[in-house]
């Protein structure tokens, strides 16, 4: 993303208004994220609970079109990687990590609660891509949330932990999925 320049700075703020107000729209109507990001700033009416269940709304219809019979797995995999980059996209908009983190566990809700039968499946592309987002899952929650909020966390994320655990696709994995989310002393 580029750094605007000193010079670049000034020649806005020399801007008239109206220029500015041109500039702005002309920008919003490019950047549907620009427009997202200044609707929630700008409108008392746009609140993080709407924006939250807005892109819950998305998340689900990205895994209800990915339901394909042909290569389900595959699908499957590439609406798990939309829907984490839709939950990026929400916490680049409002600028919380909560709403990101909440959204996650949407998505492995998701993924855990209507095709966990593709977690048995021959191919492991699925059960290894939720088994990755559920790894990375306490780390973010450690290292961006307040130590009051972990507790909060914990219960869920054991939960979803335990139930990829019980797949024997579980010991196969390369990297390590905890078992629990640990919260230090």
């Amino acid at each position: 993303m580029p750094v605007p320049s000193p010079d670049f700075k000034k020649a806005i703020k020399r801007l008239p208004e109206a220029e500015k107000e041109t500039l702005l729209l002309r920008a919003v109507r490019r950047d549907a994220e620009l427009y997202e990001t200044f609707r929630y700033e700008l409108l008392a009416d746009v609140t993080l609970e709407q924006v939250q269940e807005e892109t819950a709304d998305r998340i689900h219809e990205i895994f209800n079109l990915a339901v394909s019979g042909r290569l389900l797995n595959r699908s499957l995999v590439k609406a798990t990687r939309a829907a984490v980059q839709e939950a990026a996209r929400a916490r680049r908009i409002t600028k919380s990590k909560r709403l990101e983190i909440d959204l996650l566990l949407y998505i492995l809700h998701q993924a855990i609660d209507n095709y966990s039968g593709q977690f048995d499946s021959v191919y492991d592309g699925f059960y290894n891509a939720t088994a990755r987002l559920a790894a990375r899952i306490p780390a973010l929650i450690l290292k961006s949330l307040h130590e009051d909020l972990w507790l909060e966390y914990k219960g869920e994320v054991d939960e979803v932990l335990q139930e990829l655990h019980r797949r024997s696709k579980s010991r196969n994995l390369k990297f390590e999925l905890p078992r629990e989310l640990h919260i230090p002393d």
